[in-house]
Protein backbone atom coordinates (compact mmCIF):
# COMPACT_ATOMS: atom_id res chain seq x y z
CA UNK A 1 0.00 0.00 0.00
CA UNK A 2 1.45 3.36 -1.04
CA UNK A 3 1.68 6.58 0.90
CA UNK A 4 -1.61 8.53 1.28
CA UNK A 5 -2.14 11.22 -1.37
CA UNK A 6 -3.18 14.68 -0.16
CA UNK A 7 -4.35 17.65 -2.15
CA UNK A 8 -2.38 20.83 -1.65
CA UNK A 9 -5.33 22.28 0.23
CA UNK A 10 -5.38 19.32 2.63
CA UNK A 11 -1.62 19.64 3.16
CA UNK A 12 -1.97 23.38 3.85
CA UNK A 13 -4.76 22.80 6.34
CA UNK A 14 -2.84 20.09 8.16
CA UNK A 15 0.18 22.39 8.43
CA UNK A 16 -2.02 25.18 9.77
CA UNK A 17 -3.81 22.86 12.20
CA UNK A 18 -0.46 21.65 13.52
CA UNK A 19 0.64 25.27 13.90
CA UNK A 20 -2.54 26.22 15.82
CA UNK A 21 -3.51 28.53 12.95
CA UNK A 22 -6.54 26.47 11.89
CA UNK A 23 -9.67 25.96 14.00
CA UNK A 24 -10.30 25.18 16.73
CA UNK A 25 -8.37 28.16 18.13
CA UNK A 26 -8.10 26.96 21.71
CA UNK A 27 -4.90 28.50 23.10
CA UNK A 28 -5.01 31.18 25.78
CA UNK A 29 -2.85 32.53 28.57
CA UNK A 30 0.50 31.24 29.74
CA UNK A 31 -0.62 27.63 29.48
CA UNK A 32 -1.49 28.25 25.83
CA UNK A 33 2.00 29.64 25.24
CA UNK A 34 3.55 26.55 26.86
CA UNK A 35 1.30 24.18 24.96
CA UNK A 36 2.35 25.57 21.60
CA UNK A 37 6.08 25.79 22.37
CA UNK A 38 6.11 22.25 23.73
CA UNK A 39 4.46 21.00 20.55
CA UNK A 40 6.82 22.97 18.31
CA UNK A 41 9.95 22.40 20.40
CA UNK A 42 10.97 26.03 20.13
CA UNK A 43 10.17 29.41 18.66
CA UNK A 44 12.83 31.65 17.13
CA UNK A 45 14.12 34.68 19.01
CA UNK A 46 15.13 37.87 17.24
CA UNK A 47 16.11 41.18 18.89
CA UNK A 48 14.48 43.45 16.28
CA UNK A 49 11.35 45.15 17.58
CA UNK A 50 9.33 46.98 14.94
CA UNK A 51 5.84 45.97 16.10
CA UNK A 52 6.94 43.31 18.58
CA UNK A 53 9.78 40.82 18.62
CA UNK A 54 9.57 37.77 16.36
CA UNK A 55 8.92 35.43 19.30
CA UNK A 56 6.02 37.60 20.44
CA UNK A 57 4.58 37.86 16.93
CA UNK A 58 4.61 34.06 16.66
CA UNK A 59 2.54 33.76 19.82
CA UNK A 60 0.07 36.60 19.19
CA UNK A 61 -1.17 34.83 16.06
CA UNK A 62 -1.96 31.66 18.04
CA UNK A 63 -2.75 32.60 21.66
CA UNK A 64 -5.93 34.65 21.65
CA UNK A 65 -5.12 36.88 24.65
CA UNK A 66 -1.33 36.92 24.31
CA UNK A 67 0.64 39.84 25.70
CA UNK A 68 4.46 40.06 25.76
CA UNK A 69 4.52 39.94 29.57
CA UNK A 70 3.31 36.33 29.45
CA UNK A 71 6.44 35.19 27.65
CA UNK A 72 8.71 37.29 29.86
CA UNK A 73 7.10 35.77 32.93
CA UNK A 74 7.54 32.21 31.67
CA UNK A 75 11.21 32.90 30.87
CA UNK A 76 12.43 34.93 33.84
CA UNK A 77 9.78 34.53 36.52
CA UNK A 78 8.36 31.02 36.33
CA UNK A 79 11.51 29.63 34.64
CA UNK A 80 9.45 27.22 32.54
CA UNK A 81 11.09 28.41 29.32
CA UNK A 82 14.71 29.01 28.45
CA UNK A 83 16.74 31.12 26.01
CA UNK A 84 18.95 28.78 23.98
CA UNK A 85 20.26 27.70 20.60
CA UNK A 86 17.93 25.47 18.58
CA UNK A 87 16.46 26.86 15.34
CA UNK A 88 19.21 29.47 15.60
CA UNK A 89 18.49 31.77 18.58
CA UNK A 90 15.40 30.29 20.19
CA UNK A 91 13.20 29.83 23.22
CA UNK A 92 12.41 26.28 24.33
CA UNK A 93 10.97 24.41 27.36
CA UNK A 94 13.32 24.10 30.31
CA UNK A 95 12.77 20.33 30.45
CA UNK A 96 14.56 20.01 27.08
CA UNK A 97 17.88 21.16 28.59
CA UNK A 98 19.39 17.64 28.95
CA UNK A 99 18.78 16.87 25.26
CA UNK A 100 21.15 19.65 24.19
CA UNK A 101 24.17 18.25 26.08
CA UNK A 102 25.94 17.37 22.81
CA UNK A 103 25.38 20.88 21.47
CA UNK A 104 26.79 22.46 24.62
CA UNK A 105 29.86 20.22 24.55
CA UNK A 106 30.46 21.00 20.86
CA UNK A 107 30.23 24.72 21.69
CA UNK A 108 32.69 24.30 24.54
CA UNK A 109 35.26 22.76 22.18
CA UNK A 110 34.77 25.14 19.28
CA UNK A 111 34.60 28.36 21.30
CA UNK A 112 37.59 27.38 23.45
CA UNK A 113 39.59 26.95 20.24
CA UNK A 114 38.24 30.17 18.72
CA UNK A 115 38.63 32.31 21.85
CA UNK A 116 40.95 30.73 24.44
CA UNK A 117 40.89 33.99 26.41
CA UNK A 118 37.24 33.30 27.29
CA UNK A 119 38.17 29.92 28.73
CA UNK A 120 40.94 31.46 30.82
CA UNK A 121 38.73 34.10 32.49
CA UNK A 122 35.68 31.84 33.01
CA UNK A 123 36.64 30.80 36.58
CA UNK A 124 37.03 34.45 37.60
CA UNK A 125 33.65 35.33 36.10
CA UNK A 126 32.00 32.44 37.91
CA UNK A 127 33.45 33.64 41.24
CA UNK A 128 32.29 37.18 40.49
CA UNK A 129 28.71 35.99 39.86
CA UNK A 130 28.76 33.79 42.98
CA UNK A 131 29.72 36.85 45.06
CA UNK A 132 27.83 39.65 43.32
CA UNK A 133 24.95 38.06 41.47
CA UNK A 134 23.81 38.37 37.81
CA UNK A 135 26.02 40.36 35.44
CA UNK A 136 26.09 41.79 31.95
CA UNK A 137 29.17 42.32 29.83
CA UNK A 138 29.21 45.98 30.93
CA UNK A 139 29.71 44.91 34.55
CA UNK A 140 33.06 43.17 33.96
CA UNK A 141 36.42 44.97 33.52
CA UNK A 142 37.46 42.86 30.54
CA UNK A 143 37.76 45.41 27.76
CA UNK A 144 40.33 43.57 25.63
CA UNK A 145 39.11 43.05 22.06
CA UNK A 146 39.13 39.40 20.99
CA UNK A 147 38.20 37.40 17.93
CA UNK A 148 34.60 36.19 17.96
CA UNK A 149 32.45 34.21 15.47
CA UNK A 150 30.26 37.19 14.52
CA UNK A 151 32.82 40.02 14.82
CA UNK A 152 35.64 41.14 17.11
CA UNK A 153 34.19 42.06 20.48
CA UNK A 154 35.05 42.80 24.12
CA UNK A 155 36.41 39.87 26.10
CA UNK A 156 33.65 40.34 28.68
CA UNK A 157 30.97 39.69 26.07
CA UNK A 158 32.83 36.79 24.44
CA UNK A 159 33.42 35.11 27.80
CA UNK A 160 29.84 35.47 29.01
CA UNK A 161 28.41 34.24 25.72
CA UNK A 162 30.84 31.30 25.71
CA UNK A 163 29.81 30.29 29.22
CA UNK A 164 26.18 30.63 28.18
CA UNK A 165 26.58 28.48 25.07
CA UNK A 166 28.42 25.73 26.90
CA UNK A 167 25.91 25.70 29.77
CA UNK A 168 27.58 27.36 32.77
CA UNK A 169 25.24 30.36 32.53
CA UNK A 170 21.65 31.12 31.60
CA UNK A 171 20.01 34.42 30.74
CA UNK A 172 18.68 35.75 34.04
CA UNK A 173 16.73 38.54 32.33
CA UNK A 174 17.11 41.13 29.61
CA UNK A 175 17.16 44.91 29.62
CA UNK A 176 15.87 45.61 26.13
CA UNK A 177 18.35 43.50 24.08
CA UNK A 178 21.11 43.42 26.74
CA UNK A 179 21.46 39.99 28.36
CA UNK A 180 21.99 39.67 32.12
CA UNK A 181 23.52 36.30 32.99
CA UNK A 182 23.48 34.13 36.10
CA UNK A 183 24.73 30.67 37.03
CA UNK A 184 22.66 27.96 35.38
CA UNK A 185 22.46 25.77 38.50
CA UNK A 186 20.74 28.61 40.37
CA UNK A 187 17.74 28.57 38.04
CA UNK A 188 17.44 25.09 36.55
CA UNK A 189 15.93 22.37 38.75
CA UNK A 190 18.67 20.05 39.99
CA UNK A 191 17.04 17.06 38.31
CA UNK A 192 17.19 18.87 34.96
CA UNK A 193 20.55 20.62 35.27
CA UNK A 194 22.41 17.44 36.23
CA UNK A 195 20.36 15.00 34.14
CA UNK A 196 22.36 12.81 31.76
CA UNK A 197 21.96 13.18 28.02
CA UNK A 198 18.95 11.00 27.12
CA UNK A 199 20.39 10.51 23.62
CA UNK A 200 23.02 7.86 24.34
CA UNK A 201 24.41 7.60 20.79
CA UNK A 202 24.92 10.01 17.93
CA UNK A 203 22.17 8.19 16.00
CA UNK A 204 19.80 8.70 18.96
CA UNK A 205 20.63 12.42 18.89
CA UNK A 206 19.98 12.65 15.14
CA UNK A 207 16.65 10.81 15.49
CA UNK A 208 15.59 13.09 18.33
CA UNK A 209 16.48 16.22 16.42
CA UNK A 210 14.81 15.21 13.14
CA UNK A 211 11.65 14.31 15.07
CA UNK A 212 11.87 17.61 16.96
CA UNK A 213 12.17 19.64 13.77
CA UNK A 214 9.18 17.81 12.26
CA UNK A 215 7.27 18.93 15.34
CA UNK A 216 8.46 22.48 14.83
CA UNK A 217 7.04 22.66 11.32
CA UNK A 218 4.47 19.88 10.81
CA UNK A 219 5.31 18.53 7.35
CA UNK A 220 8.92 18.25 6.18
CA UNK A 221 10.73 16.69 3.22
CA UNK A 222 14.03 14.86 3.53
CA UNK A 223 15.99 17.47 1.61
CA UNK A 224 18.45 20.21 2.44
CA UNK A 225 17.10 23.65 3.19
CA UNK A 226 16.24 26.19 5.83
CA UNK A 227 14.16 23.68 7.78
CA UNK A 228 17.39 22.22 9.21
CA UNK A 229 19.19 25.42 10.23
CA UNK A 230 20.75 25.46 13.68
CA UNK A 231 21.23 21.70 14.13
CA UNK A 232 24.74 20.94 15.31
CA UNK A 233 26.46 18.08 13.49
CA UNK A 234 23.62 16.87 11.26
CA UNK A 235 24.69 16.26 7.64
CA UNK A 236 22.44 15.22 4.77
CA UNK A 237 23.42 11.55 4.91
CA UNK A 238 22.86 11.43 8.66
CA UNK A 239 19.50 13.18 8.29
CA UNK A 240 18.32 10.63 5.70
CA UNK A 241 19.45 7.76 7.93
CA UNK A 242 17.43 9.26 10.79
CA UNK A 243 14.33 9.48 8.56
CA UNK A 244 14.74 5.79 7.67
CA UNK A 245 15.07 4.73 11.32
CA UNK A 246 12.10 6.83 12.41
CA UNK A 247 9.95 5.38 9.64
CA UNK A 248 10.93 1.85 10.57
CA UNK A 249 10.08 2.47 14.23
CA UNK A 250 6.73 4.03 13.34
CA UNK A 251 7.62 7.43 14.81
CA UNK A 252 6.92 9.24 11.52
CA UNK A 253 4.73 8.67 8.48
CA UNK A 254 5.00 9.67 4.84
CA UNK A 255 2.39 11.29 2.61
CA UNK A 256 2.37 12.35 -1.02
CA UNK A 257 1.01 15.72 -2.06
CA UNK A 258 -0.34 16.44 -5.52
CA UNK A 259 2.24 18.21 -7.67
CA UNK A 260 5.18 17.54 -5.33
CA UNK A 261 7.84 15.04 -6.38
CA UNK A 262 9.23 14.20 -2.94
CA UNK A 263 7.21 12.66 -0.10
CA UNK A 264 6.55 14.72 3.03
CA UNK A 265 6.80 13.38 6.56
CA UNK A 266 4.94 14.08 9.79
CA UNK A 267 5.10 12.77 13.33
CA UNK A 268 2.79 9.83 13.96
CA UNK A 269 1.59 11.51 17.15
CA UNK A 270 0.19 14.35 15.01
CA UNK A 271 -2.08 12.10 12.93
CA UNK A 272 -5.29 13.16 14.78
CA UNK A 273 -4.88 16.66 13.31
CA UNK A 274 -4.56 15.16 9.83
CA UNK A 275 -7.66 13.01 10.41
CA UNK A 276 -9.66 16.13 11.35
CA UNK A 277 -8.54 17.87 8.17
CA UNK A 278 -9.41 14.85 6.03
CA UNK A 279 -12.88 14.79 7.61
CA UNK A 280 -13.54 17.87 5.51
CA UNK A 281 -14.85 20.39 8.05
CA UNK A 282 -15.23 23.92 6.64
CA UNK A 283 -14.84 26.33 9.59
CA UNK A 284 -15.21 30.09 9.10
CA UNK A 285 -12.02 31.63 7.73
CA UNK A 286 -9.93 33.66 10.16
CA UNK A 287 -7.18 36.19 9.44
CA UNK A 288 -3.86 36.42 11.27
CA UNK A 289 -0.64 38.42 11.05
CA UNK A 290 2.38 36.10 11.00
CA UNK A 291 5.93 36.63 12.25
CA UNK A 292 8.83 36.96 9.78
CA UNK A 293 10.54 33.89 11.33
CA UNK A 294 7.31 32.07 12.07
CA UNK A 295 7.50 28.29 12.52
CA UNK A 296 5.10 27.92 9.61
CA UNK A 297 7.68 29.62 7.36
CA UNK A 298 10.77 27.65 8.43
CA UNK A 299 10.69 25.67 5.17
CA UNK A 300 10.15 28.51 2.70
CA UNK A 301 10.48 26.20 -0.29
CA UNK A 302 7.58 24.11 1.01
CA UNK A 303 5.51 27.25 1.61
CA UNK A 304 6.11 28.25 -2.01
CA UNK A 305 5.02 24.80 -3.18
CA UNK A 306 1.89 24.53 -1.03
CA UNK A 307 0.74 28.16 -0.69
CA UNK A 308 2.27 29.67 -3.85
CA UNK A 309 3.69 32.33 -1.53
CA UNK A 310 7.32 33.32 -2.03
CA UNK A 311 8.57 34.99 1.14
CA UNK A 312 12.01 36.29 2.04
CA UNK A 313 12.83 38.37 5.07
CA UNK A 314 14.68 41.34 3.60
CA UNK A 315 16.00 43.17 6.68
CA UNK A 316 19.61 42.33 5.80
CA UNK A 317 19.33 43.28 2.14
CA UNK A 318 20.47 46.72 0.94
CA UNK A 319 17.42 48.94 0.44
CA UNK A 320 17.84 48.99 -3.33
CA UNK A 321 17.79 45.19 -3.53
CA UNK A 322 14.54 44.67 -1.62
CA UNK A 323 11.51 43.46 -3.51
CA UNK A 324 9.10 44.64 -0.84
CA UNK A 325 10.42 46.33 2.30
CA UNK A 326 12.64 46.27 5.38
CA UNK A 327 10.32 44.43 7.79
CA UNK A 328 7.39 42.81 6.00
CA UNK A 329 4.86 40.48 7.63
CA UNK A 330 2.70 37.84 5.89
CA UNK A 331 -1.08 37.84 6.31
CA UNK A 332 -3.02 34.57 6.56
CA UNK A 333 -6.70 34.21 5.71
CA UNK A 334 -8.27 30.78 6.00
CA UNK A 335 -5.84 28.36 4.37
CA UNK A 336 -4.12 30.92 2.11
CA UNK A 337 -1.44 33.55 2.53
CA UNK A 338 -3.24 36.45 0.90
CA UNK A 339 -1.09 39.53 1.50
CA UNK A 340 1.98 41.03 3.12
CA UNK A 341 2.49 44.46 4.65
CA UNK A 342 5.19 46.68 6.07
CA UNK A 343 4.33 47.88 9.58
CA UNK A 344 5.74 50.62 11.75
CA UNK A 345 5.06 52.29 15.07
CA UNK A 346 4.58 55.88 16.06
CA UNK A 347 6.04 55.29 19.50
CA UNK A 348 5.29 58.79 20.67
CA UNK A 349 1.67 58.75 19.54
CA UNK A 350 1.02 55.03 20.11
CA UNK A 351 -0.20 54.37 16.57
CA UNK A 352 0.31 51.27 14.48
CA UNK A 353 1.38 52.37 11.00
CA UNK A 354 0.79 50.45 7.79
CA UNK A 355 3.45 51.79 5.42
CA UNK A 356 2.67 49.55 2.49
CA UNK A 357 0.39 46.65 1.59
CA UNK A 358 0.69 44.07 -1.17
CA UNK A 359 -2.17 41.73 -2.09
CA UNK A 360 -1.12 38.38 -3.53
CA UNK A 361 -1.98 37.86 -7.23
CA UNK A 362 -5.55 36.70 -7.71
CA UNK A 363 -6.81 37.73 -4.27
CA UNK A 364 -10.16 39.48 -4.37
CA UNK A 365 -10.79 41.47 -1.17
CA UNK A 366 -14.44 40.52 -0.59
CA UNK A 367 -16.58 41.99 2.16
CA UNK A 368 -16.10 38.83 4.24
CA UNK A 369 -12.31 38.97 3.86
CA UNK A 370 -12.24 42.67 4.76
CA UNK A 371 -14.36 42.03 7.85
CA UNK A 372 -11.99 39.25 8.95
CA UNK A 373 -9.01 41.54 8.45
CA UNK A 374 -10.72 44.24 10.46
CA UNK A 375 -11.13 41.82 13.39
CA UNK A 376 -7.55 40.65 12.94
CA UNK A 377 -6.13 44.15 13.13
CA UNK A 378 -8.28 45.08 16.12
CA UNK A 379 -6.63 42.15 17.91
CA UNK A 380 -3.19 43.01 16.53
CA UNK A 381 -3.53 46.61 17.70
CA UNK A 382 -4.33 45.40 21.22
CA UNK A 383 -1.25 43.18 21.15
CA UNK A 384 0.89 46.15 20.04
CA UNK A 385 -0.54 48.32 22.81
CA UNK A 386 -1.55 50.92 20.25
CA UNK A 387 -4.61 53.15 20.23
CA UNK A 388 -5.16 53.61 16.48
CA UNK A 389 -4.01 52.58 13.02
CA UNK A 390 -2.59 55.02 10.49
CA UNK A 391 -2.49 53.90 6.87
CA UNK A 392 0.07 55.73 4.78
CA UNK A 393 0.35 56.02 1.00
CA UNK A 394 0.82 53.85 -1.01
CA UNK A 395 -0.98 51.41 1.32
CA UNK A 396 -4.08 53.56 1.78
CA UNK A 397 -6.12 52.46 -1.25
CA UNK A 398 -5.37 48.78 -0.60
CA UNK A 399 -6.52 48.79 3.01
CA UNK A 400 -9.37 51.23 3.00
CA UNK A 401 -11.30 48.63 5.02
CA UNK A 402 -9.51 49.89 8.14
CA UNK A 403 -11.51 53.09 7.90
CA UNK A 404 -14.84 51.28 7.53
Amino acid sequence: MGDPLLSKQQARRFLLAHQELWPPHGLSGKEGVLRFIRRAGCIQFDPLNIVGHNQELVLQSRVKDFRPGMLTGLLYGDRRLLDGWDKNMSIYPVEDWPCFARCREADRRSLADRCPQALSVAPMIKRHIEEHGPVSSADLPLAETVDWPWAPTRLSRAALESMYFWGDLVVHHKVHTRKIYDLADRHLPAGIFAAPDPNQTEADYHDWYVLRRLGGIGLVADRSGEAWLGITGLKAQQRSAAFARLLERGKIRAVRVEGLAAPLYFRTQDKPALDRVLAGDQPPARAAVLAPLDNLLWDRRLIKELFDFDYRWEVYKPAGDREFGYYVLPVLYGDRLIARFEPGRDKKGGMLIIKNWWWEPGVKPTARLRAALGRCFTKFLAFCGGDAVRVEPPARPAVGWLAE
